[in-house]
């Protein structure tokens, strides 16, 4: 564990300018309105618009340059895609991203765009990354995984340590959790710096792969449902290495339905004037479900990215059930 701490530690530094230290803001009225002092940490601002530009950019900069005069392969659903391909472009490393055929169009847009070269697989995410996995092997490419990765974790954990750095006193942190990677780094860095701060860690009730992992004691095959936060969305990788770190760093698991997620999406819109993805909306949801312990205390939300298509976040926020 130290030593995926002292590789936080060396991120935080070498990673800058090119990964932006990100806002911590307390949002007057959503910390009125909960009775706590709420904290939203601004990852959405990330270039790319989520914090997995952490991650990419901390694994591109850590290859040999062999490795580099190679290029990489990646396998995403959207932002890991996005992310992978801006610092690949910054960096002067070739990405080729192996994504679902369901991904939204325009973030597909956006990762070609952005320099990366598509392929497309049929299936889930999962899929996608086995596909990307094979074809690293059989090319000799180095394979970065959206969280199944040491370096890319380390890149991540950069949040936590801003965190520490903005707001040394913090009661809980609330994080959306998919694969397991960031709150993986960002508990890391708790750990070591700041060990009262809860780590919380949150799920749409449709999508519970790594939560039922956890409650099982082992990684199994999920039946999900859809999800406005599809950026957590998808099959949890056997063996990967979030999960020991998973079950070691969080304190605390909470679920979320889709009518929160969308409430909370809505709230915040309302109260600090943010677009922010499903994911995002999926740790804003449980900081407001779990407000009512948490008076008078402060809290930080991590709001992880803001990529969410224009049609599915106005149908979120304008849906009667709120």
């Amino acid at each position: 564990m130290s030593h995926l701490f002292d590789a936080i530690v060396s991120a935080h530094q070498q990673l800058r300018p090119q990964v932006r230290v990100t806002p911590l803001e307390r949002s007057v009225l959503l910390s009125q309105r909960l009775g706590c002092e709420v904290f939203l940490k601004c990852d959405h601002l990330q270039p790319t618009g989520s914090f997995k530009f952490r991650g990419a950019s901390n694994k591109l900069r850590l290859l040999s340059e062999e490795q580099r005069q190679r290029g990489v392969i990646a396998a995403s659903s959207g932002n890991h895609g996005q992310a992978m391909a801006l610092a690949g472009k910054l960096m002067g490393v070739e990405v080729k991203v192996y994504a679902p055929e369901t991904a939204a169009a325009i973030k597909l847009d956006t990762i070609r765009a952005l320099g990366a070269q598509v392929e497309l697989v049929a299936g889930d995410a999962l899929n996608a990354e086995q596909a990307g996995e094979k074809a690293a092997q059989e090319q000799g490419k180095v394979y970065v995984s959206p969280y199944n990765d040491e370096q890319v974790i380390a890149g991540q954990g950069t949040c936590g340590m801003e965190l520490v750095e903005q707001q040394p006193d913090l009661d809980a942190v609330f994080v959306a959790v998919g694969g397991g990677g960031y709150i993986s780094g960002i508990g890391s860095v708790l750990q070591q710096l700041s060990p009262k701060t809860q780590l919380i860690a949150c799920w749409p009730e449709n999508a519970t792969s790594m939560y039922s992992a956890l409650e099982a004691g082992h990684i199994f095959p999920v039946e999900e449902q859809d999800t406005l936060s599809d950026g957590t969305a998808g099959g949890v990788e056997p063996g990967t290495i979030t999960f020991p770190l998973c079950q070691q760093l969080i304190d605390r698991k909470v679920l979320v339905s889709e009518t929160e997620i969308k409430q909370a999406m809505r709230q915040i819109a309302v109260s600090d004037r943010w677009i922010i993805e499903g994911a995002a909306g999926v740790a804003l949801a449980a900081a407001i479900k779990l407000a009512p312990e948490f008076q008078g205390k402060k809290v930080a939300v991590v709001l992880c990215g803001k990529n969410i298509v224009l049609e599915k976040y106005l149908k979120a926020i304008a849906d009667e059930n709120h």
